[in-house]
């Protein structure tokens, strides 16, 4: 099992990029959250099998999100007992 937090930078907010991520979560069988943050960047806390995690990121930097990412950074996180599914968080 892994998990990241992964926190984006640029052009992230108000493009639909959190409704883009979540739908695009349908696709792995991965579960996390993904949320606005006040300095303007976004947080995906994500969780899964390694090779799915993996693959979901690169979905991700393969999208429409691509062009509005500047900077993408990644940690390792303590998965939280709660993380069921895929959620937004508002």
């Amino acid at each position: 099992m892994k998990t990241l937090q992964v926190h984006y930078e640029g052009r992230v907010q108000g493009v639909g990029f959190r409704y883009t991520v979540k739908t695009l979560a349908r696709e792995y069988d991965v579960s996390g959250t993904v949320a606005n943050l006040p300095d303007g960047r976004v947080e995906l806390l994500l969780s899964g099998d390694a090779d799915e995690v993996d693959a979901f990121l690169e979905g991700i930097r393969t999208s429409t999100l691509a062009g509005h990412i500047t900077l993408e950074s990644a940690s390792e996180a303590i998965r939280p007992d709660t993380l069921r599914g895929f959620t937004i968080i508002p």
